[in-house]
Formats: C-alpha cells, structure tokens, sequence
C-alpha cells in the first residue's frame, strides 16, 4: 500500500501542475481574443471619461498648448450655475423627459391593440418601426417640411378648419421645443412598441382565462395582469427613454441649432457649441460631468423606485 500511495501522489501533483498550466495557456488565450475590445473600450471610452473629469476642473483650449492649461478648481461649476444659457438647457432637458411617459403609453396603447387579432400585424410592426430605423437628418428635414410657418401641410390644415394664426412651430420660441418633442415621439414610438410587444407575448393566457371565468371585463385584466406582468418591460422602456432624452443631438443640429432663443437648446447641444464652437473645453467638461450625475441620479432613483411597482 505504501508503494502504490508514493507512486499516486507524484501522479496527481503533475496533473494539478498540468491542469494550471492549461487553465492559463486558456486565460490567455482569451485575454488575447478580446484584448482588441479592451484597448478600443480603454481608449475611446474610459480615457476620455477620466480626462473629462480631470479637464473639468481645468480652463483649457483645444487650439492652445498643455502647457497653458490652468487649474480653476471648482470655478467652472460655479459658472455654470450662473449660467443662463446653461439653466436653460437644463430646463429644457427636464421638460424634454416628459417625451418618455407620454410615448410608453401611446405605444403600449398600439401594441395591446396590435397584440389582438387585428390583421395585417406586420404591416403595422413595420409602419410604425420604420421611423426608428431611419435617417434622422431625413426625418428632421420631412418635419421641416411639415412644419413650415406658411406653405407646410400642418399649417394648411389647420388654416382651412378656421385657425387663422396657427403656430410656427420651430421658428416660435413657444412651439419650438413642442414642436421637438413631438417628432422624438413620433420617432420613438416603434422601438417601444416592439418591446411592449414581446412583453405582451410573454404573459401566460392562463391568467386571462382564470379572469375570463371570474367574470373580470377588459379594463380589470388590463390593470391587474397586463400593467404588472409588462413592468419589467415598462421599466426598462424608462430608463432607457430617460438617459436618450438626455443625449438628443441630432434632430436640435438639423432643425434648430438650439433656437429660437436657446428655447430648444439642451446639455448636449450645449456642450457641443461650448467645446466645439467656441473651444471651451475645461467649460464643457463640467457641463458633461453635472449631465453624467444628473443621469445617474435619475437612474438609481429609478433602481430604488422599482422595488415597489416593478414585477418580477
């Protein structure tokens, strides 16, 4: 017995040894593989992430030297909250986020009717998907079109029912941020439908039938199975409409530049003509760093608010 256990132990030494040797000839093989993504993700992302913090407390410009660059502290936040300008987008932001509840209900509304024997479901997957998948410089150009002052087909319609002063839409500093928010609507719609679909779909029918026989009419299933079983997917649609409200660049650089009035300017597009207009860049870290804590209050207030209605 004494020689056989002398002779397993050197064994199972050597294929412990072995087994190490393996796991890390694995271990690197695919620290290799995705390296590629690490050093793109590092560069393109986690550095300019760290950099935005440091310039934040920095008055910088792209076109001079590092060597100028001066260390501010806490001077370029106390700005931006004598801002104006700066006020304003922020202002703008928040009304902006009313977009998100009032498109999870229309589409919601689209996809549980949908979602019911109505024909020609993927033509209207499709035609309500379409806006989402397309250009948005071609979107904004078509509701450029739409909403022209005086020849635009809104406007046309709105005349010949008897409205003789009807909005001007973009170019009224009262309408313009309306008028934004009704194409980021229009826009978003289809995304949302998709989802609340596949939520939908993913309800047994059992408890619709258990209702059916308990005598429960439409809005009662609709209350108590529908709307708790899809708030995984409603919170979802929300966190993620939220944090898009708060990076809406393209359709304010196509039709409005942020006018009239800075009515329809926002952080990004802010940011965007602070560090890229007027080269700013230690001014438009700082608003990049109050945009990242404003996003993410918002998000872990939502991650503590679900707990009480989030279903899972």
């Amino acid at each position: 017995m004494s020689v056989k256990t002398e002779l397993t132990t050197p064994v199972k030494v050597v294929e412990k040894e072995e087994k190490i040797a393996k796991e890390k000839s694995e271990n690197l093989a695919g620290i290799l593989f995705v390296s590629p993504m690490l050093i793109g993700v590092s560069v393109l992302v986690l550095l300019p992430i760290f950099a935005t913090f440091a310039l934040s407390f920095a008055d910088w410009s792209f076109i001079t030297p590092l060597s100028q660059l001066k260390w501010v502290g806490f001077d370029n936040f106390t700005r931006l909250f004598e801002d104006t300008v700066f006020l304003k987008s922020l202002r703008n932001n928040a009304i902006f986020v009313l977009t998100v509840p009032i498109c999870m209900a229309i589409s919601l509304l689209i996809a549980v009717t949908i979602d019911r024997n109505v024909y020609l479901k993927g033509f209207f997957k499709v035609a309500f998907f379409m806006p989402y998948i397309s250009s948005v410089v071609a979107i904004a150009v078509v509701w450029q079109v739409l909403f022209h002052p005086s020849q635009g087909p809104i406007n046309q319609v709105l005349m010949s029912l008897g409205i003789e002063n009807p909005p001007l839409w973009i170019a009224d500093p009262n309408f313009a941020l309306i008028s934004i928010m009704i194409i980021q609507i229009w826009i978003s719609i289809g995304f949302n439908m998709i989802i609340y679909l596949a939520g939908l779909q993913s309800i047994p029918r059992d408890l619709y039938e258990a209702a059916d026989i308990d005598g429960a009419n439409a809005w009662i299933k609709f209350r108590h199975i529908t709307l708790p079983m899809i708030s995984p997917t409603s919170f979802f649609l929300f966190i993620t409409g939220i944090i898009s409200t708060f990076k809406v660049f393209d359709l304010i650089a196509v039709l409005t530049k942020g006018g009239p009035m800075n009515s329809t300017s926002m952080i990004v597009w802010n940011l965007y003509d602070t560090a890229f207009v007027n080269l700013k860049i230690g001014y438009a870290s700082a608003m990049a760093v109050v945009l990242f804590i404003v996003v993410f209050g918002i998000t872990v207030f939502q991650w503590i608010g679900q707990k009480k209605w989030v279903n899972y």
